[in-house]
């Protein structure tokens, strides 16, 4: 049904070919991002009031909420300034992020981690500990799809095993990813509007270093804790052990091209562009779209089906982002266009908050106003929201402020953790989970976790870095 209506609103939106302008964002109220609101609280409340329904009815929900949002804003705003806005974010946010999310959860998918691996704490903490580290090279999307079905498996036969699949998304979905531009996509955007390479490794390491491994160690203390709850049955290992091993090894290949293709992307400039109904779109982006697309169909070629049934691969946690994404990247135009003209749009209070009475960056409140918005707008527009707050020119920011812009990348890479919405993966990996039987925390319930766990972690961080 989804690509149907895609098909058609792509239809509606290049019928006409006369562009009149962007979206003026000193124009707009606050109850534009009412529809926006509404998508979230779906997501919340949606599963707690009867999951069954929620299940099955889901897409439909969020497309109500996003056709509640496109119908009075192409009235109020006209065919042409909407129709632009509209197809701007679904060609140059919406599809790349989709088509990297579906790389990467295609080739992951095409790998298979299998063996007897017994659920112990130990066994658990190198699972994550790998996991952190993978998710700097290959992606948090691609790092979280890799191991959170042998992690699954390991702990099948345990009473508590959410707080595993839990702790995954607090590090492998998230934390992991904060040293390079490849590892989250809001260090990737940093990365396309001038940020070096290595200046995300040599400011964020420490950080990310010290939060993996206060996380790691409150996971292995609580995880031993609960292991000695667990049926002693349970402990007992099988007599025979098979061996770990690696299937689907050509995948791994594709996945250094899925790099390839992103850091092409960002370091080769051509000259010229494809122009979209006012949308310029770079030869670079396009060979980077279309590198990933031809990344994935390989994969499912190449891929044997005993491998993705091993891994009980299926779409639905595919169509289930894709869907949520569609309508959180369309619902979330005017609330970014008014976040980025500052303090002469409507959430002027919340921009002069972070500004001292010299109009300087005040550092710590950048990096929790980040981290919050992050963990409900979703962590890489929101980067790019105060990324040009802040000045939006990377030089000054990395010699200038680079305590500022370092505010920024801790903010929106560390709480993206803090709900299933604030990076793509964190939903994936719950996705899959439940798939697989795991009764996952609601969406509230998850926070409790996230608000309990990495609040006095982010306390901490704070206090060390920023002030």
């Amino acid at each position: 049904m989804y690509h149907r209506v895609l098909a058609i609103l792509f239809f509606i939106l290049s019928s006409t070919v006369v562009f009149a302008g962007e979206l003026d964002g000193r124009q707009l109220q606050a109850i534009w991002g009412l529809p926006f609101l509404c998508v979230l609280l779906s997501v919340a409340i949606g599963p707690l009031i009867n999951q069954h329904f929620w299940e099955k009815h889901y897409g439909k929900i969020l497309l109500f909420w996003t056709f509640i949002f496109i119908i009075p804003f192409f009235y109020f705003y006209g065919m042409d300034v909407a129709s632009y806005e509209v197809v701007h974010a679904l060609l140059v946010e919406y599809l790349p992020f989709i088509l990297l999310l579906l790389a990467l959860y295609t080739v992951s998918g095409g790998i298979l981690v299998w063996g007897t691996l017994h659920g112990t704490p130990k066994n658990n903490l190198i699972i994550l500990a790998i996991g952190t580290f993978l998710a700097s090279i290959m992606g948090t999307t691609g790092a979280a799809m890799l191991l959170i079905r042998p992690l699954i498996r390991a702990n099948e036969g345990r009473k508590y095993r959410v707080h595993s699949i839990v702790f995954l998304i607090f590090l492998v979905a998230n934390i992991g990813g904060g040293l390079t531009p490849i590892g989250d996509p809001p260090l990737f955007l940093g990365f396309l509007q001038g940020v070096d390479f290595f200046w995300t490794l040599k400011h964020m390491g420490l950080p990310v270093l010290l939060n993996s491994v206060i996380l790691l160690a409150v996971f292995f203390i609580l995880d031993s804790i609960l292991y000695k709850k667990e049926d002693p049955s349970i402990k007992q290992f099988p007599e025979e052990k098979e061996k770990i091993r690696l299937y689907g090894k050509w995948n791994l290949i594709l996945l250094v091209l899925i790099v390839g293709a992103v850091i092409l992307s960002g370091v080769w400039k051509p000259e010229g562009f494809i122009n979209i109904h006012g949308t310029h779109i770079g030869y670079q982006d396009v060979a980077r779209d279309v590198i990933l697309i031809v990344v994935t169909l390989i994969s499912l070629l190449i891929t044997s089906s005993q491998v993705r049934s091993g891994n009980e691969f299926n779409w639905e946690p595919m169509k289930e982002v894709g869907k949520l994404f569609l309508a959180i990247f369309i619902t979330i135009i005017p609330v970014l266009t008014i976040l980025k003209v500052g303090l002469e749009g409507a959430f002027a209070p919340l921009v002069s908050f972070v500004t001292d009475a010299n109009g300087q960056p005040i550092n710590t409140l950048y990096f929790w106003v980040t981290g919050a918005l992050s963990s409900f707008l979703d962590n890489a527009p929101t980067y790019l929201v105060f990324f040009n707050l802040a000045s939006g020119d990377a030089s000054y920011l990395m010699h200038q402020i680079p305590n500022t812009l370092l505010a920024i990348s801790m903010g929106s890479v560390f709480m993206g953790a803090v709900t299933y919405i604030g990076n793509a993966p964190n939903f994936m990996v719950k996705s899959i989970s439940e798939q697989r039987k795991v009764k996952m925390p609601s969406f509230f319930g998850y926070m409790l976790w996230s608000i309990g766990i990495l609040v006095p972690v982010f306390i901490l961080d704070t206090i060390i870095f920023l002030l």
